[in-house]
């Protein structure tokens, strides 16, 4: 039987309850007798819960216990006015926000009312544009502000769009007009440049460039006397009030057209230099060809042009292009617009200039041919014009090879000295032209057309010229002897020949092939010298001519250009020419013509058969003479060598029967020549220009005429000459010296520098 009074294991069910863990205390006995113990109580009344056991309180910093009642207070009043702060600033940030947000929002709806449809965005010109064409219909120079025409997105080049997209504004697809993180980056590089937050980079997307380019909707007013530079500086301001306009007119856009919208009106304003106007006029500016058709290369160029259009135009500096061009074929590589392949190919193969553009939109020819026309369809245009031209690209690289040519192997390295060359129809049509040793130029001082220089020998031909229209013969004879004459208010003019000797009884023939300087003016002198002015102001040598009897020895000053034109009226036959540039001006719209030539031959200054005579004589000035060096292989060639007073020009001027060239040699400031004079350099300068210029060609004998008998004129003290009878040989034998060189008479030999 189990031991009753063993403890008996509890319920789970009581270890739901806590126990008393008190001790407690034992009971009191009396006389060895147990006390009494009390039952229970069996009442309903619920147990009380045990109270829950505090927190431990957190040590102080000190390692004691703290956050007592005063430290907890002070912790939760600066809680609750920290959140009190953040509650205002807040209210205040949302609140302003939203004020803020209505007023752009109501300033971008204002401008996109005011916005036009974007195709009336695409050409701003205040002028217009004039582009120069050869004789051949070859494109070869432009002036004033081009636009080659409206592009888009979807007519130009991929890799057009893609190179402007990836060098001004990676993310332009996928802003809303304006980049805060563009801007930022900008201020940040600006302000690590040591400049000020807004110069420098500005971090403009293409939308707020295209903006500027619009100027904010603001046209230019011819009216308003503002200039174009001072409208383009004032649209180009970089202050903070214009960039938030800039911002509101950019996202004004956004909402109005689409992004290949913005992106074409870019495209077509964007200056380009060299007057391009759009990535139309540029690629044919700079190619030669359509934007359609540009490569990798060329595109990448033509949107280098776009942070600096003056710095990287190709046409400045061609290597800065290229190298400008290289940085961004690799942005390109870099936002995946070209393959690995595509961009070495492009950096391997940069983009070259075409023809023209390497001739610097024309140089002198074109800027002639600007100055001649008419104002308002040349320099202050506002249509855009088309001029051919008589210009032959041909005989203008001859002629400019010709000049490099003397000058690196016949002039001294360093020298200063200037030549010019101009080369003409006989009917004045100007073919070539060089107004100085920089062919590649644009807008440069032009010594063909604008220098006025003493003619020297060069003008004798119009001496003779009135001589032999006057009933002279080229066989008359002249003496050539000291000779003196009383000048009012200068006192007495002897004039010498160059080599100071004199030749007695000398031919007109001999006198002009060997240059004699007495025969001339008395030739002058026994004609008129105010019938010599007159013709040689008929044959465009409009300049002042000289009253003195020193006319005769061309003391006058003309330009090349003249001088050049009046040789062309010898060869023609007499008449004046007046040399011309344009053939024909029209509008890019239409087809027909609204001006035709404005020169070629007019009216009749001497007669045919004084002109041939007097190509007969000029003939022997190279063929036997003081041109020798001008002498062409296989061709008759006429002309006359110049030189003057201390030789301070040195002119040569001649023809075949094809062309007339002109040379003039000299220093900008007078400097005398040193061992130059026409019949040296610039008679080379002829020789290499007109051995180029008739290349492949046929020779083609020249339009003279054998001289007639010798008139009763005489040139000594202006008293008709008594001709000897021809058995008694004087005069004979002294024609057949002058002509065939025989008989071992006082004829000189010709002279190398004259």
């Amino acid at each position: 039987m189990a031991d009753s009074s063993r403890r008996k294991t509890p319920l789970v069910a009581d270890k739901r309850y806590p126990t008393d863990t008190r001790k407690a205390k034992p009971a009191k006995t009396t006389a060895g007798k147990p006390t009494k113990t009390t039952k229970p109580k069996t009442t309903t009344k619920p147990k009380a819960k045990p109270k829950p056991k505090p927190a431990p309180k957190r040590k102080t910093a000190s390692g004691g216990k703290g956050g007592g009642k005063g430290g907890g207070g002070i912790r939760r009043a600066i809680t609750g006015l920290f959140r009190w702060i953040l509650r205002v600033v807040w209210g205040l940030t949302w609140r302003v926000g939203m004020v803020f947000a209505l007023l752009v929002g109501l300033a971008v709806g204002f401008q996109y009312l005011q916005l036009p449809d974007y195709t009336a965005q695409l050409d701003g010109r205040a002028r217009g544009s004039v582009t120069m064409t050869d004789r051949n219909g070859q494109v070869f120079a432009w002036r004033g502000d081009q636009f080659g025409g409206v592009v888009t997105t979807d007519t130009v080049s991929p890799y057009l769009s893609n190179a402007i997209i990836a060098t001004e504004d990676k993310r332009f697809y996928r802003h809303f007009g304006v980049s805060p993180r563009g801007v930022a980056s900008a201020v940040r590089i600006n302000l690590r440049e040591g400049r000020g937050p807004l110069s420098g980079h500005g971090g403009s997307t293409i939308t707020q460039q295209t903006a500027k380019l619009l100027c904010l909707g603001e046209p230019y007013d011819p009216t308003s006397g503002q200039t174009e530079a001072q409208y383009e500086s004032y649209c180009r301001q970089g202050t903070l009030w214009r960039k938030v306009k800039e911002a509101i007119y950019a996202m004004a856009m956004e909402v109005k057209y689409s992004k290949d919208e913005i992106l074409t009106i870019y495209m077509n304003r964007a200056f380009l230099g060299a007057g391009a106007r759009g990535f139309e006029a540029a690629s044919q500016r700079y190619f030669g060809k359509s934007s359609a058709e540009v490569s990798a290369a060329e595109a990448a160029m033509l949107a280098g042009l776009l942070v600096a259009p003056t710095r990287y135009a190709p046409t400045n500096s061609l290597t800065r292009a290229q190298n400008r061009a290289g940085v961004i074929v690799g942005l390109m590589e870099d936002q995946g617009y070209l393959n690995e392949a595509q961009a070495r190919d492009a950096i391997d193969n940069p983009a070259q200039l075409s023809d023209a553009a390497a001739a610097r939109a024309g140089g002198y020819f074109a800027d002639w041919v600007m100055s001649s026309g008419p104002e308002y369809f040349t320099r202050n245009t506002t249509e855009d014009v088309i001029i051919r031209t008589t210009l032959d690209q041909n005989l203008q690289r001859a002629a400019e090879e010709a000049m490099n040519f003397v000058f690196q192997e016949k002039v001294r390295s360093g020298s200063k000295a200037q030549a010019a060359i101009v080369v003409m129809s006989a009917d004045g049509a100007v073919r070539a032209m060089v107004g100085g040793r920089k062919t590649r130029v644009s807008g440069a001082f032009n010594r063909a057309t604008q220098a006025l220089r003493q003619t020297g020998s060069a003008f004798k031909p119009f001496v003779y010229a009135t001589a032999l229209d006057l009933g002279y013969s080229p066989l008359d004879i002249v003496v050539d002897a000291p000779y003196c004459q009383t000048i009012p208010g200068s006192g007495q003019w002897c004039p010498k020949n160059y080599t100071n000797k004199h030749y007695g009884q000398v031919t007109l023939t001999r006198s002009l092939r060997d240059s004699l300087n007495i025969p001339a003016v008395k030739i002058s002198e026994d004609v008129g010298r105010d019938k010599v002015r007159q013709v040689a102001s008929m044959f465009g040598i409009d300049s002042d001519l000289a009253a003195g009897p020193a006319l005769a020895l061309g003391a006058s000053e003309s330009t090349l250009i003249e001088m050049t034109g009046a040789y062309a009226g010898i060869l023609n036959g007499g008449s004046a020419v007046e040399p011309y540039g344009m053939v024909e001006l029209r509008l890019v719209e239409d087809d027909a013509p609204l001006m035709g030539a404005e020169g070629g031959i007019g009216e009749r200054v001497i007669r045919t058969e004084a002109a041939k005579q007097l190509i007969w004589m000029m003939e022997k000035v190279v063929s036997e003479g003081t041109g020798t060096r001008a002498a062409i292989p296989g061709w008759q060639v006429a002309g006359k060598t110049g030189t003057t007073q201390a030789t301070r020009d040195a002119w040569f001027v001649g023809f075949t029967a094809e062309y007339v060239t002109g040379v003039w040699m000299g220093y900008d400031d007078n400097t005398s020549l040193t061992g130059v004079t026409g019949s040296g350099l610039p008679a080379e300068i002829f020789h290499e220009t007109m051995i180029r210029v008739h290349e492949g060609l046929q020779p083609v004998p020249l339009p003279m005429m054998d001289p007639v008998p010798p008139s009763t004129h005489s040139a000594n003290s202006g008293k008709p000459a008594t001709q000897k009878k021809p058995e008694q040989g004087t005069v004979i034998d002294q024609i057949l010296r002058d002509i065939f060189g025989g008989g071992g008479g006082s004829k000189p030999p010709p002279q190398s520098d004259r």
